[in-house]
């Protein structure tokens, strides 16, 4: 596997509203390696990480150095939803159809809930979506996990039963939820293979010898390393998933990183990048 010449790692957001103006948790954090120099920004909205995201991709590019960019939320559903949802047994369908129906504007707001809801109701029994706020009421997106029942879908991915502490795509809220960051996420994903067209791969949906490599992470892999460190979380989970990354590369191990089962649902649900190796990249950020 060719190296890489830059690393990036970014910790997404679902927020509905701005983050604060002051360096917060739970927002968006992206983290940038190159030749051994650091570099963290925080982002108050979706669309200017998303902004930062493409120009940094464009100067790399521009500068004939190839990229790596991890992005802590999944890149697909548990297998039988994508032809489900678009008639096609591809992830890359999933994110083109929430690209065109996800609104997301300036200020972070969006209708997350409202296109689940909307998933939901194709779907026979109640689900696979759950977890929304009080308001607005929908009735096709129940707000307890218990109430579903009848929709078909595996409740975790392959990954997840290898990961167990990771949670569940279709919460959508309360603690713990990851599912929408997905929801707000894959449209991004979207947007960015279309602006780059040929040069980019999805891993593992494309083959990964792109120019820029876009792969699903989970900080939490490194949890032992990341609880030592002082300030924002989310800001340490990036910037040390960025270096042990890198130093794995160094080492020579980056192909194990890549490494996934021998599963053919992996080609429609998507991997997380690291896991099985979740002592070398600990080990790594001790050396």
């Amino acid at each position: 596997m060719r190296p890489f010449d830059t690393i990036v790692m970014a910790d997404w957001s679902a927020r509905a509203t701005p983050s604060p103006a002051a360096p917060s948790a739970d927002a968006i954090w992206i983290a940038t390696w190159r030749g051994g120099v650091e570099a963290v920004t925080y982002h108050r909205t979706r669309a200017a990480g998303e902004a930062a995201l493409s120009a940094l991709l464009e100067a790399e590019r521009a500068a004939g150095r190839r990229v790596l960019a991890g992005f802590d939320f999944a890149f697909g559903y548990p297998a039988g939803f994508a032809r489900a949802l678009t008639g096609v047994a591809r992830a890359a369908a999933v994110r083109a159809w929430l690209a065109g129906r996800i609104a997301d504007d300036a200020r972070n707001r969006n209708n997350r809930f409202e296109v689940a809801a909307e998933i939901n109701a194709g779907f026979p029994g109640v689900g696979p979506f759950w977890g929304r706020p009080a308001r607005p009421e929908l009735v096709d997106l129940p707000a307890l996990g218990r109430a579903r029942h009848g929709h078909g879908m595996a409740e975790r991915r392959a990954v997840e039963r290898a990961v167990p502490r990771a949670q569940t795509v279709w919460k959508l809220y309360t603690t713990g939820a990851v599912g929408s960051q997905v929801l707000v996420g894959l449209p991004m994903l979207h947007r960015l293979s279309c602006r780059f067209g040929p040069a980019l791969s999805v891993w593992p949906f494309d083959p990964g010898d792109g120019d820029i490599v876009l792969a699903e992470v989970y900080p939490s892999l490194i949890d032992p390393a990341v609880r030592g460190e002082a300030g924002i979380r989310d800001a340490a989970q990036v910037r040390l998933m960025a270096r042990a990354v890198a130093r794995l590369q160094a080492a020579g191990r980056l192909a194990d990183l890549f490494a996934t089962p021998d599963d053919p649902q992996i080609a429609e649900e998507g991997w997380i990048l690291g896991v099985g190796q979740e002592t070398a990249l600990c080990a790594a950020l001790m050396a």
